[in-house]
């Protein structure tokens, strides 16, 4: 009766360990309960078995958690439990405005180093090549491309 006690003691221990690894974020009830299961293994094997059953109990507790950890990770539960969906769509933040290296525009906002910039009746997302660009500053547009616009400020006269 006592062995199993320590047997039951350690597997609810390593039943709390796996919880607390694989499936509760931070240190959580699963693993308070875990080191509490595996201290009354331990503790009651040595108090109740005797030294050599102790020491035999903490050996058992280590490999069977190596063990258990090897089993759960080649089960491949958590690939079932995980989103496996792939994104394959994009995002076109030009998308209907015709811009192009060369047009000018003044800032609606700061540009540090994004902001926004007003060409013509659009207003975009830029990035600003040249550093931090007050508002309503004039800029000059250096590159089209799918991530957004690029532009410079132009020298004030």
């Amino acid at each position: 009766m006592d062995v199993a006690l320590v047997i039951v003691f350690m597997l609810l221990g390593i039943i709390f360990f796996l919880l607390e690894i694989f499936f509760l974020p931070g240190i959580s009830v699963g693993g308070v309960a875990g080191v509490l299961f595996v201290g009354a293994s331990i503790w009651y094997a040595f108090a109740h078995l005797g030294a050599t059953a102790g020491l035999i109990t903490i050996a058992g507790g280590v490999v069977s958690m190596g063990i258990a950890i090897w089993a759960f990770l080649r089960s491949r539960a958590l690939e079932k439990m995980a989103l496996q969906t792939e994104l394959d769509g994009k995002v076109d933040a030009l998308k209907n405005i015709a811009l192009s290296v060369g047009d000018k525009g003044v800032t609606t906002s700061r540009l540090a180093p994004i902001g926004k910039v007003r060409f013509g009746a659009e207003v975009v997302e830029a990035k600003s090549q040249d550093g931090f660009i007050d508002q309503g500053v004039d800029v000059e547009i250096v590159e089209v491309s799918t991530f957004g616009v690029l532009v410079h400020a132009l020298e004030q006269k």
